[in-house]
């Protein structure tokens, strides 16, 4: 799930030289849209980590999931929002449970790994 995470680095890089304009907005939508509100980053990050399932964008999930735990997040906690994806989105979603669970693999926290 690294290299999702690489590959999202090095497109964002790659087209802010070819487009910057709408990288850079973009950028700014992103930075604005995460921003802690009346939901927290926590709360903004699982209902990303669930969208991204539902969006079917494994880039997404790494990125979400690797976020969400940086945020406090359990994995009790993501797999909860992720089932409300699948619940929405049927099967098709279910299936992207697979690079889910790869995530939380990856990028969970050791210490929550031991009480696991």
């Amino acid at each position: 799930m690294k290299n999702k995470l690489e590959q999202v680095q090095r497109v964002i890089c790659d087209l802010k030289k070819e487009l910057p304009a709408q990288i850079i907005a973009f950028q700014k939508f992103l930075a604005a849209s995460e921003k802690p509100s009346v939901l927290g980053t926590k709360q903004k990050e699982l209902i990303s980590v669930a969208l991204s399932i539902c969006a079917q964008c494994e880039w997404c999930i790494a990125f979400h999931v690797k976020n969400a735990f940086a945020a406090g997040a359990t994995r009790s906690e993501i797999l909860d929002a992720s089932s409300l994806a699948v619940l929405m989105h049927g099967g098709p979603a279910l299936m992207y449970m697979i690079p889910l669970l790869e995530a939380l693999a990856e990028f969970e926290p050791a210490a929550e790994k031991v009480e696991a």
